[in-house]
């Protein structure tokens, strides 16, 4: 079951493996490469959702590779490198590059581009939502917290829809029932849905007694916070 991917394309073994174990907190499939004929083995064999890449690597460039990538994928790329003269930007991005990170940087700073390319990409896509520990993909039925595969039942899934659907809108009650038990409702209890929101929090939130991020409205419905992106 495959979730985003993202190949780190950067000579630096210790700094990949950095970048690595930061993205991987965040649900993302980590791929590395060290050079770029990994690089692009790697993106041969797999469905590369984000794409970091070094500019200046043992067997090439990074910006020729970009330009090779843009002939026949819109895949995201983020350059990371320390060519930080304003021309080397410019043409980073007249390639093809989706951002530009110059070293030194934050590891935490990259994390966050990195996830703000990636929702601008999903956002192209209702099947997909992504923040952070959280990442679901709907049409695939595949969702995750950090690396944990989560099982949900058909009800689940169509009511976690209807809800990161909305995000900070109050759904109420009824509106909820009738679009999840839409053939069935007349035969449906209203306690279904209390049940069907306490299954969810319990395999979403750190703490589902205290929930954060489906909040109860009282006397109304229930209204999606999410996940903070940091």
């Amino acid at each position: 079951m495959d979730r985003m991917k993202c190949l780190i394309v950067e000579d630096d073994r210790s700094l990949n493996k950095g970048i690595a174990l930061t993205l991987s907190r965040s649900g993302l499939t980590i791929l590395q490469a060290y050079d770029l004929a990994e690089a692009d083995a790697i993106f041969s064999a797999h469905k590369i959702d984000l794409i970091i890449l070094d500019i200046n690597l043992p067997d090439g460039s990074g910006l020729d590779y970009c330009e090779r990538v843009r002939r026949a994928s819109q895949v995201p790329v983020i350059f990371l490198t320390a060519n930080d003269m304003e021309p080397d930007i410019v043409l980073g991005f007249e390639l093809g590059g989706d951002d530009y990170i110059t070293k030194p940087f934050s590891l935490m700073v990259l994390r966050a581009r990195v996830m703000a390319v990636l929702k601008r990409t999903a956002a192209r896509s209702e099947d997909y939502y992504m923040a952070g520990a959280l990442s679901f993909n709907f049409s695939r039925m595949e969702f995750y917290k950090q690396d944990e595969q989560l099982i949900l039942s058909k009800t689940e899934q169509k009511l976690l829809r209807l809800l990161v659907a909305n995000p900070g809108q109050i759904l109420h009650r009824q509106q909820l029932m009738d679009k999840v038990w839409s053939q069935d409702a007349e035969f449906v209890d209203e306690n279904a849905l209390t049940v069907a929101i306490k299954r969810l929090r319990a395999k979403l939130e750190d703490n589902p007694s205290a929930p954060r991020i489906i909040k109860t409205v009282y006397g109304l419905g229930y209204m999606w916070a999410g996940e903070p992106d940091l």
